[in-house]
């Protein structure tokens, strides 16, 4: 989560699943007014924990605010 902070400039937590070491929900937030950027900023950090071999998405959304 802190590569991801640090690379994107994102707020990222764990949000769910805090005891299970095998499965972690976790939300991540993307503030500019600039929705191009925003849809960009998502879809690379999709493809980059997607790319992780030891990391599954099973589901995730997008909400913009």
């Amino acid at each position: 989560m802190a590569r991801m902070q640090n690379r994107f400039n994102i707020s990222i937590a764990e949000v769910d699943f805090n005891d299970n070491l095998r499965m972690a929900q976790i939300g991540a937030a993307v503030v500019s007014n600039d929705h191009a950027h925003v849809d960009r900023t998502i879809s690379t950090i999709v493809k980059v924990i997607d790319s992780e071999p030891e990391m599954i998405i099973t589901d995730y959304r997008v909400e913009i605010l």
